[in-house]
């Protein structure tokens, strides 16, 4: 039995065989319509999501399992302060595989520890997004073909957000990917993320200007500015229009950037922006359903 908690838990090759998988599976759905009939999944999400758990619930329906869980902590034994330990070995006597998402950094790990069926990694506070991550990688390789020699800007909450850490740990694997950071100070990439690149000669450049840094990018990974994590209001009301993607600032950009998003947005990009041909936040967000289907199968080892 095996789980997944965070994106190097994969190597490269598996990471490869899931998109393979992903692949076919958007070029023959009906071959997988049946491959789970039987099985449950649950989905156990202690903070709110709208599209990470709606994908893992259609992810498992159309491979014709079957889905159970809940969708915020107080509509669980959590409100009676039960463990998350106890509620996993719980609901894994239900479930033959979990998705879970919790506010706390290493509470998946530790449900991994309790728990008798595979758990997925939906989010884990500012840690990691493992799931995302895949469906960051499914849609660079629908778009672009390859993970090499690419520049890679990321911009916004870089010190919080935790999809950026887990793109980053995976690119950082491929030959010749560049990084360009582009945030306040305030929300610069951690410090550990800093020296894993540095120790590993993986090049890089931390900047505050969207619009000096687009013009090289053949990736732009647009985040939020997160209210919810500064001191103050007035640093946040300061800051929180410092990056609002316009379809100006792309007047610089590549003509085949591919420009992604996690969601939610709030106004960090123009819906202006959404007709634009290099726009693929939504078709990122289909791509989730599809890597999330080639990972259940790989984790309950259905042929």
């Amino acid at each position: 039995m095996r789980s997944l908690l965070d994106i190097v838990d994969l190597t490269v090759e598996e990471i490869d065989e899931l998109i393979a998988t992903a692949n076919d599976i958007i070029a023959d759905p009906d071959k997988y319509a049946e491959k789970c009939k039987r099985k449950k999944l649950a989905t156990l999400f202690f903070e709110p999501s709208t599209r990470t758990r709606l994908s893992f619930e259609a992810a498992m329906l159309e491979l014709g399992g079957s889905v159970l869980g809940f969708s915020a902590a107080n509509n669980s034994s959590a409100a009676k302060g039960e463990s998350v330990a106890d509620t996993v070995k719980t609901v894994g006597c239900y479930a033959d595989i979990i998705a879970m998402r919790h506010p706390k950094e290493g509470a998946p790990m530790i449900a991994s520890m309790r728990c008798d069926v595979p758990i997925i990694n939906a989010g884990d506070g500012g840690h990691n997004h493992p799931t995302q991550t895949l469906a960051d990688l499914l849609t660079i390789n629908r778009e672009k073909g390859h993970f090499d020699n690419l520049v890679v800007g990321m911009c916004g909450d870089l010190k919080f957000g935790r999809t950026v850490h887990s793109l980053i740990h995976a690119l950082t694997r491929y030959e010749n990917v560049k990084f360009v950071l582009i945030s306040p100070d305030e929300l610069k990439v951690p410090e550990y993320i800093i020296d894993e690149l540095n120790k590993e000669g993986i090049p890089y450049v931390e900047t505050t200007s969207l619009e000096e840094a687009m013009p090289e990018l053949d990736i732009l990974y647009m985040t939020r500015v997160q209210q919810e994590r500064f001191f103050n209001e007035e640093d946040y009301l300061r800051l929180k229009d410092s990056y609002i993607l316009t379809l100006d600032k792309l007047d610089t950009a590549k003509k085949d950037l591919c420009i992604l998003h996690p969601l939610p947005r709030v106004n960090e990009i123009s819906v202006a922006v959404d007709d634009d041909p290099r726009a693929c936040y939504f078709k990122q967000v289909l791509n989730g359903k599809y890597i999330r289907m080639a990972l259940i199968l790989k984790l309950l080892e259905v042929a």
